[in-house]
C-alpha cells in the first residue's frame, strides 16, 4: 500500500492539534477544578483608628537661668583688716544679719577723739554766748567800743559753728564705727564670696554677691517673629537638666531685638526651691493655648528618606503606603497633619517592616488577662 504526501502531512497536523486540545483540557481543568496555593501574608499587625484630641498650642525656647537681681556687698571701711566672716557661698541670709566684721580699735580711738573735740567744743561755745550776751546788755551805755562788741558776737559764732563741725565729725566716727560690720542689704542666698580674713581693703571692694530673696528667672531667646504671640502671665513649662518640669509665668518681654541674631528676651519669673541654679541653660515651653489634633500612635508613622508615612489598611487585607506630614509630639502620640478620614485603619505595630501592598495578617486585641484558677489540693478536696 502507497501513501500520497499529503495524505501525510494532513495526518501529522491532525494529530498535533489533537495533543494540543488535549494540553489546553489539563490546563483548564486544573484552573478550574483545584484551587491554587494562596499567597502568605507578609506580616501580623494591629490596627489603629486616628484620634482627635485637644492638644497644648505649646513654642518651645532655649535661654539660661540667671538671678532676678543681684546684689554686689562691699566694704565701706577703708583701710580697715577683716576680722571675721560669718557667711559662705550657698548660706542664705536675712536682711540686715551680719555677714562680716572689720577690726575697729582705730575707729574708736577717732571717735572718742572726736567726742573730746565736741566737748571742748562746746565749752568754748559757752563761754563766748555768755561774753556776747553781756556785750549786747552794755551795747547801749557805751562801756564798750562797736568794734568789741561786734568781736564778742563773731566769737560766739564761730564757737558755735566750731560745734558743729566737731558734730559732723563725730557723725563720720560714728558711720564709720557702723560701717565695721558687714550687713545684708535684703534676704537672698549668697552666690559668691571674696572677703578673706586679715585683708585690709580699701573703700568698695566686692565682699559677697548675692541673689536678692533668692528669686531666679529664665531668660528664653525668641525670635521677633514670635515674640508678639507671647503676653505678659503666661504660663511657662521649663525643663532642668535631669527632664525635670517647672512651672514658671512670664514676668516681662524685652522692648527691644538684637540686632545679630533677631532675637529678644522673655523674662520668665521661676519659683523658689526648684533644681534650676544660675547660669544653667534650660528648655523650655510657652503654653498658648489649644488646638484640635489629629493623633496617632507614634509606632504608627514610618521615616523613610526623610519622609514620615502610614499604612492603611484595606478591605483586601493589603496595606497602602501614605505619605504624611506629622506636627507636635507628646508622649507616645504624633500629630498628623494631612487629612486622614476619620473610619481609616492604619497600621499601628510592625509598620516598619512593610512595604506597599504587602498582604498582612491583622490580629485581634489582646484580651484582659485574668488570673488563673486556683488548684485546690488532692487531701483538701477528698475533705
Amino acid at each position: 500500500m502507497t501513501f500520497k504526501p499529503n495524505a501525510i502531512v494532513f495526518a501529522a497536523a491532525c494529530a498535533l492539534s489533537i495533543c494540543a486540545a488535549g494540553l489546553f483540557s489539563l490546563n483548564s481543568q486544573a484552573a478550574d477544578g483545584t484551587p491554587q496555593a494562596q499567597p502568605k501574608p507578609a506580616l501580623s499587625v494591629t490596627t489603629v483608628q486616628p484620634q482627635a484630641l485637644a492638644w497644648p498650642l505649646q513654642l518651645s525656647a532655649n535661654g539660661n537661668v540667671a538671678a532676678w537681681q543681684e546684689a554686689s556687698i562691699g566694704s565701706e571701711a577703708a583701710g580697715l583688716r577683716l576680722l571675721e566672716v560669718r557667711a559662705n557661698v550657698g548660706d542664705v541670709v536675712r536682711a540686715g544679719q551680719v555677714l562680716a566684721t572689720f577690726a575697729a580699735e582705730s575707729v574708736q580711738a577717732d571717735l572718742a577723739q572726736a567726742r573730746a573735740n565736741l566737748l571742748e567744743a562746746q565749752a568754748n561755745a559757752l563761754d563766748a554766748s555768755g561774753n556776747a550776751a553781756r556785750a549786747r546788755t552794755l551795747q547801749s551805755t557805751g562801756a564798750l567800743s562797736e568794734q568789741q562788741i561786734n568781736q564778742y558776737l563773731t566769737t560766739e559764732q564761730v564757737a558755735k559753728a566750731r560745734v558743729e563741725a566737731t558734730k559732723a565729725t563725730v557723725a563720720v566716727q560714728q558711720q564709720r564705727m557702723k560701717n565695721t560690720t558687714v550687713l545684708a542689704p535684703d534676704s537672698g542666698v549668697i552666690s559668691a564670696r571674696s572677703a578673706t580674713v586679715g585683708a585690709v581693703l580699701g573703700s568698695g571692694t566686692e565682699l559677697f554677691r548675692m541673689v536678692r530673696q533668692g528669686r531666679l528667672e529664665w531668660r528664653a531667646e525668641v525670635t521677633s517673629s514670635e515674640l508678639e504671640r507671647i503676653r505678659v502671665g503666661t504660663n511657662v513649662q521649663v525643663s532642668t537638666a535631669n527632664g525635670t518640669p517647672v512651672k514658671g509665668k512670664v514676668r516681662m518681654v524685652a522692648p527691644t531685638v538684637d540686632t545679630q541674631t533677631r532675637a529678644g528676651l522673655v523674662y520668665v519669673d521661676l519659683p523658689a526651691g526648684n533644681a534650676l541654679k544660675a547660669g544653667m541653660f534650660a528648655k523650655g515651653a510657652f503654653e498658648l493655648g489649644q488646638t484640635n489634633a489629629l493623633t496617632v500612635p507614634q509606632t504608627t508613622v514610618v521615616v523613610r528618606d526623610a519622609f514620615s508615612y502610614v499604612y492603611r489598611l484595606n478591605a483586601d487585607k493589603r496595606v497602602t503606603q501614605i505619605k504624611v506630614q506629622t506636627g507636635r509630639q507628646i508622649g507616645d502620640r504624633v500629630e498628623v497633619l494631612s487629612p486622614l478620614p476619620p473610619d481609616v485603619q492604619l497600621v499601628a505595630s510592625g509598620a516598619g517592616f512593610l512595604n506597599d501592598g504587602d498582604l498582612v495578617r491583622v490580629l485581634e486585641p489582646s484580651k484582659q488577662n485574668t488570673a488563673p484558677a486556683q488548684v485546690v489540693p488532692a487531701q483538701a478536696a477528698s475533705k
